[in-house]
């Protein structure tokens, strides 16, 4: 299988996995506003599973090093297939959390709350798990990335205008998608032998068999955690089945694409994990923050004709966002 022999090659694996879960968001708005986000996460969950047995069959299939991805798959302890499971549902429950505590409450306090507790205390407890880096420079780096979220989600709140009170259950949802957040990457990280791919521990799992164990515990809770938000969903009229199947092609199409696109950043995140730590790693992969919000003031111009003094908190958030990124990168 393919391995990663440095660590500045690891750190460009990671800067892809920011990029990649900082973009699929995009295939969401080229869908449009008339394909519901229930519908289109269908595709999207399809697409990370599609991405895993194909990231499985070629780079976790190839080269002399370490196991190849079936026979890694069959010699997994059960421990382990059921902590990577477990991580893919996390993760669902997750994401789908955070998506409706943008919905009730906005981005402005979603963003802060749930991302920044994913991101602080997802780094802490990986750290913990494995100390890998220089601490001081790790949390410094986190900290700003952390201030970077809180002054973005700032900008969107005056672009908004002044809202007198947050709906508690957002806010709920928020923390509580924020904290699943931070856990799952755990479950996957303990799946593995993250000290030597090479000759990794019996019973301990590659990165490639770990992703795709990871992704059937994405799709297996989306039966249920998606099926309940298209019968009862958190903000709008109920779905259906039908709708979904009913759906454009170009619809269908562009979940997968985005599925296929989180897949790709997810994978080399765990890949860059053996040699980077898994604190570093998910540090900056969960810069993808910023990287959307790029998106959105440059591609989407979300942030044309805002009120005066949204522009130096955008200036001061990529500010904070680049000094992060580059003090999480020296930590290691």
């Amino acid at each position: 299988m393919f391995i990663i022999q440095s660590y500045s090659t690891a750190v460009i694996f990671c800067v892809i996995t920011m990029l990649c879960w900082g973009s699929w968001a995009n295939t969401q708005k080229l869908a449009g506003n008339s394909w519901r986000f229930e519908l289109f996460y269908w595709d999207y969950v399809i697409g990370i599973v599609l991405f895993s047995l194909l990231c499985g069959f070629t780079l976790g299939s190839m080269g002399q090093g370490g196991r190849s991805f079936m026979a890694d798959l069959q010699q997994a302890d059960y421990r382990n297939l059921f902590s990577a499971f477990i991580g893919g549902i996390v993760f669902n429950a997750a994401n789908i959390l955070v998506v409706a505590a943008i919905a009730i409450a906005g981005m402005s306090v979603a963003f802060p709350v749930g991302i920044g507790i994913a991101l602080i205390l997802g780094v802490i407890i990986n750290y913990v798990s494995a100390q890998h880096g220089n601490p001081i420079l790790l949390f410094t780096g986190v900290s700003l990335v952390a201030a970077a979220i809180v002054l973005n989600a700032r900008a969107y709140r005056i672009k908004a205008g002044t809202q007198t009170s947050v709906p508690s259950r957002g806010l709920l949802l928020a923390i509580i998608g924020g904290v699943l957040m931070s856990l799952f990457y755990r479950f996957i990280a303990a799946s593995m032998d993250l000290n030597d791919f090479v000759a990794p521990e019996p019973g301990k799992m590659t990165p490639y068999s770990a992703v795709f164990v990871f992704s059937l515990g994405i799709l297996f809770s989306n039966f249920f955690l998606n099926s309940l938000l298209i019968f009862k969903p958190f903000v709008g009229e109920p779905t259906s089945y039908h709708a979904y199947f009913s759906g454009k092609s170009a619809y269908h199409f562009y979940g997968i694409l985005g599925g296929l696109i989180w897949g790709i950043g997810n994978s080399f995140n765990l890949i860059a994990a053996g040699k980077a730590g898994p604190a570093i790693s998910y540090g900056l992969g969960q810069g993808a923050t910023l990287v959307a919000a790029f998106w959105g003031v440059f591609i989407w111009k979300e942030f044309d004709n805002a009120p005066m003094g949204v522009n130096k908190l955008i200036i001061a958030m990529f500010g904070c966002f680049l000094l992060g990124l580059i003090l999480i990168v020296l930590a290691g």
